[in-house]
């Protein structure tokens, strides 16, 4: 998503959590394919005052900010009883208060503008639900409930918030999904791929990194400024539908934990500016770096 606004103008600054040299990596990366500026926050999104700083940050620097992301967002499955609730705490405070934060921070800025696109990613888990995955899918139902509230609040001031709810998106992450599960079940990984992530998705691949950040590049432009019509809900590609109770099992019993505050640019949150010339040619974004009601479109890819 980040390379996607940073390839249609937009100076990014990105938030995550790793290796030093990789955030470094990614950042070089960026500046060089785009010629844009490339910031870094290390903001905790679990923590409102981190959070606060880095807004404060990016408006300093760069004087504005007109596009938000909020796709930080961590994961654990278990039965609703064993639960941890200090994982539901930080799933609940990473995956949606996060949001809640960046947005109430980044709103004066956008209104003092008059313009501002505000994009979450949610989740197919925001419109179903899936056994074992009871914090995950009551924050991305939430997500698509603040987007909804955010964009009745400012349809009449140039400002749009739209979600986008994707089924499974081939990252880095998932690949680890398909080896462990593989691996867990002394299953080849074509099978667990098809039978098991893939399980209910009717077109049976991957939505891509790239697909969602072109489909960013468009909510973040000024063409998409009408995508705030009442009660629509839009799919690109067929969404996950729920997960069998046998298939939530098999993806319980890992126990994988993920963790989508990575450097990866497309996993992270991208925050970014721009001057008023630059930004109607292309909106340049400042952001954080994982709903049909009027000022919120569902895009399921």
């Amino acid at each position: 998503i980040a390379r996607a606004l940073a390839g249609a103008g937009s100076d990014v600054v990105l938030n995550g959590f790793g290796k030093p040299e990789e955030i470094e990596a990614a950042l070089d990366g960026v500046a060089k394919d785009y010629g844009v500026r490339v910031d870094y926050s290390p903001a905790d999104m679990s923590k409102p005052d981190s959070i606060a700083e880095m807004i404060e940050t990016i408006l300093r620097k760069f004087g504005r900010l007109d596009v938000l992301v909020n796709n930080a967002g961590i994961q654990h499955v278990a039965p609703l009883q064993d639960f941890p609730p200090a994982k539901w705490d930080a799933i609940l405070a990473i995956n949606l208060s996060s949001a809640f934060h960046t947005t109430r921070l980044a709103l004066p800025s956008m209104i003092a503008n008059r313009w501002g696109r505000i994009i979450n990613i949610a989740s197919a888990h925001g419109l179903v639900g899936s056994a074992y995955k009871s914090a995950y899918v009551a924050a991305k139902h939430g997500i698509l409930g603040l987007t909804k509230v955010t964009a009745l609040e400012v349809a009449e001031q140039g400002i749009t918030c739209n979600a986008i709810c994707p089924g499974y998106v081939y990252t880095p992450l998932v690949e680890a999904q398909i080896e462990g599960q593989a691996k867990s079940h002394g299953i080849p990984r074509e099978q667990v791929i098809r039978d098991v992530l893939l399980a209910q998705q009717p077109n049976k691949r991957f939505a891509t990194v790239e697909e969602l950040g072109a489909l960013s590049v468009f909510l973040a432009s000024d063409a998409a400024a009408s995508t705030h019509s009442p009660s629509s809900a839009s799919r690109l590609l067929p969404m996950q539908t729920r997960s069998t109770p046998a298939a939530s099992a098999r993806r319980a019993a890992s126990s994988v934990e993920q963790n989508a505050r990575s450097p990866c640019i497309w996993r992270s949150s991208v925050i970014s500016s721009a001057s008023g010339s630059a930004r109607r040619s292309a909106p340049i974004a400042a952001a954080e770096i994982e709903t049909g009601q009027v000022g919120s479109h569902c895009f399921t890819v």
